[in-house]
């Protein structure tokens, strides 16, 4: 007979069959993308077959010179009427990543209509025209030819097997000479925005130092809390799961998940113990010992000489380890259920306590060997979750459970003394004070409530519902607390006076990140539906709305007095930043919408969508105003990123099956007002070889146009020397998020780089130093000039 799969494995088959999912997604996006493309090719062979009979009889050759058409997005320009289902020519194509952008004003209901079109060949309808346009082509020789050669000074990079072509711009004469090196800037993590309470217990503490410590993603966070200053202790190299704080109040111990590396394979957990006025490492305990990650963790009370770790295994390893030497003293099977805390008894290291989903269990540890003593709950009801426990001063064991009761628990047997009610719903978490006072934070109703020795409540508060549950709560004096909750804030109180938020972030995946035109402000809106504006010199939320659905995407207007959000429902709105009020709200499909960008000069907005076309829209009233345009069409796959050119009149686009699109005749040498679009000729290098072209998320080049920072799906960034064109090229490589990265941004000045995970519910905030002076253009014109072989890639 096989095995009956435990409960903890089936998440991870999940994992596997939506890693499948994916990839057959991609695939079936990769055959309709070649598909297209194959028809495209067959319609301009029949295109071509008449012209060449013709041309055979005229004894001249096929002129393969495309001819430009007019392109650019100002009303007054005349062009020929296209009509609703006349042919526009778009499905007629050379095999070239190059595409016209027309606008159309005669069409009915006075709408203009934008329509992407490849270059075509022009037709040849009968001798007469043909006579004329081979002297044109006889007295224009040399710009044929100029324009044969611009076709074929290209290069082709590959994702997935699928070749995507380059152009080379004209001021390169030597590509192969490029030089190509990692940027003289380099990036510092500066603040950390966010707090994972959401999932986490018993994961702050309160320092002598007068800092909070807690973690997100992958950094654990020294918050000064009077001197709004913070320090980060970074050596975890994936996801931080829990927290304890040693007894001297110096040493630190935190825990991480396994996560797996950029092939999916499974990397080693492990526990750092740390220094926290130096943050030096001490020691690395664990690694290769722990499976899947590192769920709880306690010091012993006698000096800390040992840490007592509960792994995320199917059996959730229980071990003990000598901190001083970093070796395991004892280790045993706990449970197959979900185990939430364990704590060292204080007054007896022998003696430890686990508990979790319908259990508590007394372990005592003799001679290297477990022996273990399960809590019955007798004629008390049995709970479904032991949420939480602590020591009273007179040894007995209170917990907390899911039935909203405090149990007292007597500390020579396992059997229950006293059953207190406590909250309505869950008791997430218990702190006890010096003189013997306890503090219960509850789920459902949100209450702290102070209990004497003897379980008499004295105090109660309740916490505003924006901030969701009580978390867990870490004292500072006595009176002032501090309050992690549900919803990823920290919160800073009394009783007498109620609490305000000193930390707060995103609850759900983000996606959406914009940084103002002018001021040191950005604006980051995901999953959870809020909207929120950050200011980064002060390091706090200035404000937080929530949405009737999630936002994807979001833009400033380059007046800086509003701001755009693109929402999942092909909805998006613009909101005044100082009302918070929306000014206009408009819909575009009913798919998601994935890019919102405005023109340099505020005229037009882009709206890119996941139904393939790009939505133009006119912007007046200094950005309060919007009027359809029209739309770009031509992609045979969802919109992930665009720009626009520095003049306003021409766009560039990236789609889902990794095709590039420039709305435009002449996009070789067009310089771009913002480069966001992951595939170019000018980011080339980004790609790391093997890409499956979702590899990377996102990027950003700077306003000075020395660097562009990358957001990849390993939980990197990267900082690379703008442009890169040359593939392998080095970067400077950061770490810090705990999943895949979504987004990147320079602020205004490029001061700094706001970078956002996804589902780990952070912002990271680095700081830009060193640096020189030149642009990109001087850049290219050197590097062209020279040779010298790449360097090796430099890391951070």
């Amino acid at each position: 007979l096989g095995r009956k799969p435990t409960s903890a494995e089936f998440p991870d088959r999940t994992s596997m069959m939506e890693v499948r999912l994916q990839a057959q997604e991609d695939e079936i996006t990769l055959l309709k993308s070649s598909l297209a493309d194959a028809l495209r090719r067959i319609r301009l062979h029949d295109q071509l077959l008449p012209l060449l009979k013709q041309q055979l009889v005229a004894g001249s050759p096929v002129s393969m010179k495309p001819r430009p058409r007019p392109a650019t997005l100002d009303r007054s320009t005349q062009t020929e009427p296209t009509l609703p289902g006349q042919d526009t020519g778009q499905d007629r194509a050379p095999p070239r990543r190059v595409q016209s952008l027309q606008l159309e004003d005669a069409l009915p209901q006075g709408e203009a209509k934008v329509e992407g079109t490849r270059a075509k060949l022009h037709r040849v309808p009968g001798l007469e025209e043909e006579d004329e346009e081979q002297e044109e082509d006889e007295e224009g020789g040399g710009e044929q030819e100029k324009e044969l050669s611009w076709m074929s000074s290209s290069i082709k990079m590959f994702i997935r097997g699928r070749p995507i072509t380059m152009y080379i711009p004209s001021n390169i004469q030597n590509y192969e000479d490029l030089k190509m090196e990692p940027p003289s800037e380099r990036l510092e993590l500066d603040w950390v925005y966010g707090y994972r309470g959401r999932d986490c217990r018993a994961n702050l503490y309160f320092l002598p130092t007068g800092e909070a410590v807690y973690f997100i993603a992958c950094v654990v966070v020294l918050y000064h809390i009077n001197k709004r200053t913070q320090r980060h202790y970074r050596k975890h190299t994936d996801c931080v799961r829990c927290l304890t704080l040693h007894p001297d109040k110096v040493r630190v111990a935190s825990g991480q998940t396994a996560g797996v590396d950029k092939d999916g394979k499974p990397l080693q957990p492990c526990v750092h113990i740390w220094d926290s006025t130096t943050l030096v490492t001490l020691q690395q305990i664990g690694l290769g010992t722990f499976q899947r990650g590192v769920g709880s963790v306690a010091f012993s009370f006698d000096s800390g000489a040992f840490l007592c770790v509960i792994d995320d295994s199917n059996e959730h390893m229980l071990s003990v380890w000598d901190c001083n030497k970093g070796t395991k003293y004892a280790e045993v099977k706990s449970t197959n259920e979900a185990v939430f805390t364990v704590e060292f008894n204080p007054s007896d290291s022998t003696n430890i306590i686990t508990c979790g989903k319908s259990h508590v269990y007394f372990w005592t540890l003799s001679t290297g060997q477990f022996t273990k003593k399960q809590g019955i709950f007798g004629k008390y009801k049995k709970p479904k979750f032991i949420q939480c426990f602590v020591f009273s001063l007179t040894g007995d064991v209170l917990t907390g459970d899911s039935e909203g009761n405090i149990l007292t628990w007597g500390k020579s047997a396992a059997d229950i003394m006293r059953q207190t009610r406590a909250h309505e719903g869950s008791v997430f978490t218990l702190c006890t004070l010096q003189g013997g006072a306890l503090l219960s934070g509850g789920g459902k109703d949100r209450k702290i409530i102070r209990w004497s020795a003897d379980l008499a409540p004295e105090r109660e508060c309740e916490i505003p519902e924006k901030y969701g549950a009580v978390r867990t709560i870490a004292d500072v004096d006595g009176e002032e607390l501090l309050v992690g909750t549900t919803r990823n804030a920290i919160l800073r109180g009394t009783f007498s006076d109620g609490f305000v938020a000193i930390v707060q972030g995103h609850v759900d995946e983000m996606w959406g990140l914009a940084t103002h035109p002018s001021q040191n402000i950005f604006l980051t809106c995901g999953h959870d539906r809020q909207v929120c504006l950050w200011n980064t010199e002060e390091h706090k939320l200035d404000w937080c709305i929530t949405l009737e659905e999630y936002g994807l995407c979001a833009g400033f207007c380059p007046n800086g007095s509003v701001v755009s959000v693109g929402l999942s429902t092909g909805r998006w709105l613009v909101l005044d930043l100082l009302t918070r009020e929306v000014v206009s709200e408009s819909t575009d499909g009913n798919e998601q919408l994935s890019v919102m960008r405005y023109s340099p000069d505020g005229s037009f907005l882009a709206v890119g969508s996941h139904d393939n076309f790009i939505y133009i829209y006119n912007v007046t009233e200094s950005g309060r105003r919007y009027t359809r345009f029209g739309k770009c069409n031509g992609h045979s796959s969802f919109i992930t990123h665009l720009d626009w050119s520095k003049d306003g009149k021409y766009i560039m686009s990236n789609s889902g099956d990794y095709e590039i699109l420039y709305y435009s005749m002449t996009v070789k040498d067009r310089e771009w007002a913002s480069y966001t679009c992951v595939l170019g000729f000018h980011v080339m290098g980004v790609w790391l070889e093997g890409s499956d072209g979702t590899d990377i998320n996102a990027l950003c080049r700077s306003h000075s146009e020395r660097m562009v920072a990358v957001a990849d799906d390993f939980c990197k960034v990267h900082l690379f020397q703008y442009p890169c064109p040359k593939p392998k090229a080095p970067s400077h490589r950061y770490e810090g998020h705990g999943s895949h990265v979504t987004n990147v941004c320079f602020t205004h000045s490029d001061s700094h780089l706001l970078s956002m995970g996804g589902k780990d519910t952070c912002i990271l905030q680095w700081k830009v130093v060193g640096g020189g002076v030149g642009d990109s253009r001087e850049r290219l014109a050197s590097a062209s000039s020279t040779s010298t072989s790449s360097p090796e890639p430099a890391t951070s």
